[in-house]
């Protein structure tokens, strides 16, 4: 079931990349689309979980609920809908990929914790296949908007990685609570700190036309981006460890090339080949011991 939940999480968020390009560039304010999608989320699913008595109400005015929101989904998010706007889908998703390097760093040098020598080895590589994948894309640029379109994706992705960590210590300190209640109420709160900043910034630019695109993007991220994928997110998080479910960053840039290829006719080149092989041998690095260890849970029960 791990490795299932696993799979299907990063199919679609390596697809969540290109819908938002798509939802941004058809006109769609970065912030308030983005403050829309979560919020709408988090509000569906927190309802569901009251009806399903897997969550009680007391559980929003959790401090631990907001300062999750601001990491996981207002400063991760803020900088990904803003970047996109100069940056392209395949380079935000080259430079997520750090995610999982930043976990190990945060552990080692700010938590004191005791480095695992085949993670760090597994997070270098897929972070060398990640380059590889994408290097015929990249071409140098003089915008400076694209250099702070960077900058921002790489901030976000500190403040996913720091989130996902705290995650997981609020999480074994409410046993009894859903993790997919904690997720749902940490997107509210990160969608209302994303209404306000689109208020404070974006207020001349609610005036947009609805187009196909931009409804699809918003339904896709919506249903499928944040209530499935972010639900099974925090649902492995829970039952694995920080960094495995977040080496879907490594995952991500080869659905990328491929949805390109197919709706783009983008050129794979045998870059993208070994680049592709490149990031598989580092994810199976990075959680060589979770996967025996799901190996030998299943086998004993």
């Amino acid at each position: 079931m791990v490795i299932i939940s696993y799979l299907l999480m990063c199919l679609i968020f390596g697809t969540t990349f290109l819908a938002i390009k798509l939802g941004v560039d058809s006109g769609l304010p970065p912030f308030l689309s983005a403050g829309f999608r979560f919020f709408t989320a988090g509000f569906i699913l927190f309802v569901i979980m009251i009806w399903r008595r897997k969550a009680t109400i007391k559980m929003v005015f959790r401090k631990e609920m907001v300062l999750i929101g601001v990491c996981l989904t207002f400063g991760t998010f803020s900088t990904l809908y803003w970047a996109e706007q100069y940056v392209t889908s395949g380079v935000a998703a080259v430079l997520s990929a750090a995610g999982p390097m930043m976990i190990l760093f945060i552990q080692t040098i700010f938590l004191k914790q005791k480095g695992n020598l085949l993670s760090s080895l597994g997070c270098m590589v897929g972070m060398i296949g990640v380059f590889l994948l994408l290097l015929p894309t990249f071409i140098i640029k003089t915008n400076v908007y694209w250099v702070y379109g960077c900058l921002a994706v790489v901030l976000g992705t500190a403040f996913y990685s720091a989130g996902t960590i705290y995650s997981k210590h609020v999480m074994s300190r409410f046993l009894e609570t859903s993790p997919i209640a904690l997720n749902a109420i940490q997107m509210m709160y990160g969608g209302l700190l994303l209404f306000i900043l689109s208020f404070l910034t974006e207020r001349g630019q609610f005036d947009y036309d609805m187009r196909p695109s931009s409804i699809g993007s918003l339904v896709y991220l919506i249903v499928f981006g944040s209530m499935i994928a972010h639900s099974i997110y925090y649902w492995l998080v829970a039952r694995t460890n920080p960094i495995f479910p977040s080496t879907w960053q490594y995952i991500s840039p080869i659905i990328a090339v491929v949805v390109g290829a197919i709706f783009y006719n983008e050129h794979i080149t045998w870059l993208t080949a070994v680049g592709t092989m490149t990031i598989i041998a580092g994810t199976i690095l990075a959680n060589f011991q979770t996967l025996r260890r799901l190996k030998i849970i299943r086998l004993n029960g």
